[in-house]
């Protein structure tokens, strides 16, 4: 299973000339190990995306994805760890969404498929990481 954060899937959706090859190619590889999860999160980071609900499930269905709740033990972990992120100087727009990733693979025990890496190797850094070469 592989749990796959919103970047990797926007890239595939606009059709980014940069990056649709990297994550479509990846999207797969990790398709043939198991299942694709996504958040809650990563659900309504989509969601802005379209304009009616059936169309983001329609997207979740024909990329295979599958939606998995975030477990209440990893909110809480994602909770403390946006509280240290703050602390040490964190801006507070547009990151819990990847708190809640990070926690959610954390406390799975998933690895994340990834283009932005830098906040889940800081407060993270047991999980495992599927990204491009730096």
């Amino acid at each position: 299973m592989t749990l796959v954060d919103t970047n990797v899937l926007l890239d595939i959706l606009s059709n980014d000339p940069t990056w649709r090859f990297w994550s479509a190619e990846t999207l797969g590889r990790q398709s043939s190990q198991g299942p694709l999860l996504i958040t809650d999160t990563v659900y309504a980071e989509l969601s802005v995306r379209f304009s009616e609900e059936e169309h983001v499930d329609s997207m979740i269905a024909n990329l295979d994805l599958v939606l998995q709740r975030i477990p209440k033990k990893a909110l809480f972990v994602a909770g403390r760890a946006f509280e240290r992120y703050r602390r040490a100087g964190g801006s507070r727009s547009n990151v819990l969404a990847d708190f809640f990733i990070g926690a959610h693979a954390q406390v799975e025990g998933l690895p994340i498929l990834t283009r932005d890496t830098r906040r889940y190797r800081t407060y993270f850094p047991d999980v495992e990481l599927i990204a491009p070469e730096a």
